[in-house]
């Protein structure tokens, strides 16, 4: 989880690195608008300039437990933005305005966001539960770690006890991505974390590429330029940020002009159950 606030006149660009987590986000513009946004699965990254945001509360929720929280099939939001009453109807409409009235403060708006989210998790099957511990620890054995080195497909898929296939239906449906393509993220992710601490060789072998040139081309697909040229600030063109699909983004559009931002982050566990996890985010920003 992590706690936002986009003050200031800098509008130094940013990236948002490719994702497989999926994410709620509450925020409140300089205008005092506010939505509730459903962030699904980013598969490559995107580049940036902030909006001026006085509050945004975000919950990133790691890959395999979106699917019992949310109550949706995360496929339908792999590289979208929508929201929450989209697929929560007028309930989600319901609690983004109970949101708004909370006012400035983030504990408040984390809160509220932390009740509803285990009512919506006490209401799922064990079975619901039981798949969500599933491709929680699948999803843990194709990421890279210190000292752990990620699983193959095919061998996790026979450890499992199911088939690739079924493997891949899992993760289509309770993660949005296939398996390989997690894998791929969370490799370039694990680079992103460590570039420019050491020789990149020694990066490429520390988390899981064959070899230096494999891990170029995997960040060049997923990061959109080289690492070098990532890392010396040559970014691909900045993007505008979407706003969310529908009515809501209408309503609560930000139209002023974009500012830069800072961030707090803190891990909350949330039930003692380990249903919910909450991981770091990360915003990479262009070197000055």
């Amino acid at each position: 989880m992590s706690i936002l606030s986009f003050p200031g006149d800098d509008q130094q660009p940013f990236a948002h690195a490719p994702d497989s987590a999926t994410a709620l986000v509450f925020r409140t513009g300089a205008d005092r608008r506010s939505d509730l946004l459903v962030m699904g699965p980013r598969t490559r990254a995107s580049y940036h300039v902030g909006k001026h945001l006085p509050v945004c509360v975000k919950i990133r929720i790691r890959p395999g437990r979106a699917r019992a929280l949310l109550g949706v099939s995360i496929s339908a939001l792999t590289d979208r933005v929508v929201p929450l009453d989209e697929l929560w109807g007028a309930y989600g409409e319901r609690l983004a305005g109970d949101l708004a009235r909370l006012g400035p403060d983030p504990e408040l708006v984390l809160a509220r966001l932390q009740a509803e989210l285990r009512v919506h998790l006490a209401a799922r099957t064990p079975e619901d539960l039981a798949r969500s511990d599933l491709l929680r620890t699948a999803a843990r054995a194709l990421t890279t770690g210190t000292g752990h080195r990620p699983e193959q497909v095919r061998a996790l898929a026979e450890r499992l006890a199911i088939s690739e296939r079924q493997l891949r239906n899992l993760f289509t449906d309770g993660v949005g991505l296939s398996p390989k393509h997690l894998a791929r993220i969370e490799r370039v992710r694990s680079a992103l974390a460590r570039l420019g601490q050491e020789p990149r060789a020694q990066l490429a072998a520390d988390t899981g590429y064959y070899d230096q040139s494999h891990m170029t081309a995997e960040f060049r697909a997923l990061m959109g330029t080289p690492p070098q040229a990532f890392q010396s600030g040559r970014l691909p063109p900045i993007q505008p940020c979407k706003e969310p699909l529908g009515k809501a983004a209408a309503q609560h559009a930000d139209k002023g002009r974009p500012k830069a931002w800072t961030a707090l982050a803190r891990g909350i566990p949330l039930t003692d159950g380990n249903h919910l996890e909450f991981a770091r985010d990360r915003m990479y920003r262009r070197p000055k």
